[in-house]
């Protein structure tokens, strides 16, 4: 059977995952009483909310007697190293775009990408049914990215498809019938993709992504680029610069047939498999016949450059909300986490209660902490640290990354002054279509924490930001930080609305009347460069005198919403955040004031 691997980049909601629902249905994947799960790529809860492909999905059909394997990319720009090693698995791309709302900046690392790896793309426009569908003007679009993005004339003369995917139709003209369902579509990824490529030569797999299965143990998978494997056989691994890292024997091979994995007896080459057996080869190690000496030429893995303490939950209000809160059931939550997950680091400190997470960015880190809270963990996280290295004379060298933002050209000013604020250097700003620019910068990786909130405020929610590891370099000096302190709650209880009314000219409050607070709680933000103590549990003086300034209703401002993403940013590097099922709380790290003051005066002694 002869075989196809294509990649699908598409932005977020423009229907690339109904799309393949759809194409798993009229290849016969499903058969006819099948209740399908609607969506299948996005499986996952937070990757639903957030409109995120966080990790990439495989699915499988087979039209005319080729297997086509599909292969879904993370949009998200976290996700850098990913990107490539998952395009390298593949031989053409189909890009999906809303027939209304055009090629949208997003896509466009992606597609950077695909095109620099001589990629031939497929433009699929998607929903024109639309009644603001304006097809035409989004193919010229299309064609003016490719050609910002420098593609090469074989590139731009792409086939061009028209259709619905939730009707589940595609045609090769703007008119064409719905009555013949996505075989144009088939049949344009069969006559313009080319076959899968294969090597001669013994087995050799390189690995993409790697996941932990509680039955299977470590399941790597990954395109097999020479040779055949079945199961039993003996196997081994070789990192990027060849050497061993391990034999073993592969306990079982699966592939994708529709939706499922299913374990199959011989993977050949060009097709794309998990292999099981093996304990310690991961993403970009070459998988190999025993008498194989090279290692394939691989994407390195970007290395770790954001750390973050997770800590046991010692508030007063600890395991009120979760139900998962001692240090064991924490630690085998993030082993677990970093068994599938090669981005993460796992360090446990000296005294057991906390843990060093490192990984590629603050939204990494964000999204597995609203992963385990959603679990039931109840843990304090502390500000993310950028992980520093030691240059050869001894000289400090922290990430820099390079960092894309595609912005209208208003805002273009803002950024660019925000991003030097924050000791970033502009390396080039060329216009991308629509009044719109591309600014590239290197910028130091703790510059950037919680820049993208601050980012989608400056500009209206308008401009774009993908990032992607570049080098350690040297330290590029101080950058300013937070300059307010904080208001601490200094006793426990419920807050109480007239306190917070009586505190509003000390500044804005993070607490709503009725919340729990205690002792070294942070309930506010001062509008002074000092933190404060207060009182929020105090109620009304109750007196005889009925006057109308005294009885009048307590209005309050409403207070700044942390999420778990603001507050991360936010603190400094004596509190922490504490998150729960229900609650995100901001908290001093030292809750009694008078440990807060010798701690205070330890650091000015080591300071001094």
């Amino acid at each position: 059977m002869s075989m196809r691997n294509i990649a699908i980049i598409a932005h977020v909601d423009h229907g690339k995952t109904t799309l393949v629902d759809k194409m798993l249905a009229q290849s016969g994947a499903f058969r006819d009483n099948q209740r399908v799960v609607e969506r299948v790529m996005d499986s996952n809860d937070l990757e639903k909310e957030r409109g995120i492909t966080i990790l990439a999905k495989c699915t499988s059909v087979v039209w005319k007697d080729t297997r086509i394997n599909i292969v879904d990319t993370p949009g998200h720009a976290d996700f850098g190293g990913e990107v490539e090693r998952i395009l390298n698995m593949v031989d053409g791309v189909v890009v999906l775009v809303d027939a209304a709302e055009g090629p949208m900046p997003q896509t466009k690392f992606v597609v950077s990408k695909a095109l620099k790896l001589g990629l031939r793309p497929i433009v699929a426009v998607n929903k024109v049914d639309r009644p603001d569908a304006r097809a035409q003007e989004v193919i010229n679009e299309v064609f003016d990215l490719f050609v910002a993005l420098d593609a090469n004339d074989d590139q731009l003369d792409f086939p061009i498809l028209y259709g619905s995917g939730r009707n589940g139709w595609m045609a090769t003209k703007i008119d064409g019938s719905p009555d013949d369902g996505l075989a144009p579509l088939f049949d344009t990824v069969l006559a313009h993709v080319p076959e899968a490529k294969v090597e001669q030569g013994p087995f050799r797999m390189i690995g993409t992504i790697l996941e932990a299965n509680p039955f299977l143990g470590r399941i790597i998978t990954g395109r097999i680029t020479s040779g055949t494997i079945k199961p039993n056989q003996s196997i081994k691994a070789l990192s990027r610069d060849g050497t061993l890292i391990e034999t073993g024997r592969i306990s079982k091979i699966l592939a994708f047939r529709g939706i499922e994995r299913q374990p199959i007896e011989e993977g050949v080459a060009g097709d794309i498999v998990a292999i099981a057996g093996l304990s310690k080869g991961t993403v970009a190690d070459t998988f190999c016949a025993l008498e194989v000496t090279e290692a394939i030429p691989a994407q390195p893995i970007d290395p770790p450059t954001v750390t973050m303490s997770f800590i046991v939950n010692d508030s007063p209000l600890a395991g009120t909300e979760g139900d998962k809160v001692t240090s064991r059931v924490i630690r085998d939550r993030l082993m677990k986490e970093a068994e599938g997950n090669v981005a993460l680091k796992i360090e446990e400190s000296t005294d057991k209660d906390s843990f060093f997470v490192s990984g590629r960015g603050e939204l990494q880190l964000a999204v597995l902490i609203e992963t385990m809270r959603r679990e039931g963990f109840e843990i304090a996280v502390s500000r993310p640290r950028v992980v520093y290295e030691k240059g050869e004379n001894g000289e400090t060298l922290e990430p820099i990354e390079e960092v894309f933002v595609d912005v209208d050209e208003e805002h273009s000013g803002i950024v660019v002054q925000k991003m030097s604020e924050r000791k970033a250097e502009m390396i080039e700003m060329k216009p991308s279509g629509g009044n719109r620019l591309r600014l590239v910068f290197h910028a130091p990786t703790r510059g950037l924490i919680g820049y993208q909130s601050e980012l989608l405020t400056d500009t209206r929610g308008t401009a774009i930001m993908n990032r992607i590891f570049k080098a350690y370099e040297p330290y590029k000096g101080e950058i300013a930080g937070r300059n307010n302190g904080v208001l601490i709650a200094n006793e426990p209880g419920e807050a109480v609305a007239y306190a917070l009314w009586n505190l509003e000219d000390r500044g804005p409050m993070v607490i709503e009347p009725g919340w729990k607070v205690y002792q070294g709680m942070i309930v506010g933000i001062h509008t002074r460069d000092n933190d404060l103590e207060v009182n929020v549990l105090k109620g009304k003086k109750l007196t005889n005198i009925r006057t109308t300034s005294k009885d009048e209703a307590v209005r309050l401002t409403p207070p700044i919403r942390m999420t778990l993403e603001k507050a991360l940013a936010w603190i400094q590097d004596d509190e922490l955040v504490e998150v729960t099922p229900k609650s995100i709380r901001i908290r001093k790290k030292y809750l009694d004031p008078n440990e807060r003051k010798r701690f205070e005066k330890q650091r000015e002694a080591l300071a001094g």
